[in-house]
């Protein structure tokens, strides 16, 4: 197919934009969220240049998001770097798989998959999360085997001991090597994200409408509820 020069032009502008904010909203730049959404060939042509580039371009609501692939670790993030950012200096495998633990288990805690949203509560506290955390952790270990373990894919025992081996501090420590400053670390990181909003002074968190929109339109699509759920150890009936 044929292109026009000007269609090649708008879809290079719009995938810039997408590059340099990772979201084009209809309210922020309304000509360029147009172009995209009511011409197919302009954004047949944004959608090309997001597979060139080890991504997916994605309209969820009146937002156009540009998504990394999971082996992108130049729009994205590598294991190395994430373990990096979230971790403390010393973090081994079992650290940081912990810290996507802590990430599975704050997405379940917030959305449920069900209805006509996913969201299922509006904010949590840190210390809640904290408790959430420790209790799926001892329940996953106590209640499977290191075969079991295997078979669910997540090594509870593992993380459970990386966990354990952090420090407790109820003195508001942000120590990597602390319970609590591990958390914070991971919310901070997720708000750098603009993932979750997370106030400190009152240790409360809320996820954000980019989230939301991912969640409802992406992942939690039934499919993946259930595999996460699988994953956590969660049982329907919860």
């Amino acid at each position: 197919m044929a292109y026009e020069l000007e269609e090649v032009r708008t879809s290079q502008e719009i995938f810039y934009y997408l590059l340099e904010h990772h979201e084009l909203c209809e309210d922020e730049d309304t000509q360029l969220y147009r172009a995209y959404t009511e011409q197919e060939e302009i954004q047949n042509l944004v959608k090309s240049q997001g597979e060139i580039a080890g991504s997916r371009v994605e309209r969820y609501g009146n937002v156009i998001y540009l998504i990394p692939k999971e082996e992108n670790h130049f729009l994205g993030f590598s294991k190395a770097q994430l373990k990096a950012a979230l971790c403390k200096s010393s973090g081994t495998d079992k650290d940081y798989y912990l810290s996507q633990f802590v990430i599975l288990t704050l997405l379940v805690e917030f959305f449920d998959g069900q209805g006509t949203s996913s969201k299922a509560r509006e904010y949590m506290r840190a210390g809640e999360l904290q408790n959430c955390i420790s209790s799926r952790l001892k329940e996953g270990a106590e209640g499977m085997d290191e075969e079991q373990q295997e078979q669910a894919g997540i090594a509870f025992s593992n993380m459970l001991e990386a966990y354990e081996a952090l420090r407790s501090d109820d003195k508001g420590s942000r120590a990597k090597t602390t319970k609590e400053g591990f958390l914070h670390s991971i919310l901070i990181f997720l708000q750098k994200q603009g993932l979750i909003e997370y106030v400190e002074e009152d240790e409360m968190i809320k996820t954000t409408k980019k989230l939301d929109n991912f969640m409802d339109w992406n992942l939690l699509n039934q499919n993946h509820y259930h595999r996460v759920l699988r994953a956590l150890g969660v049982t329907e009936h919860e």
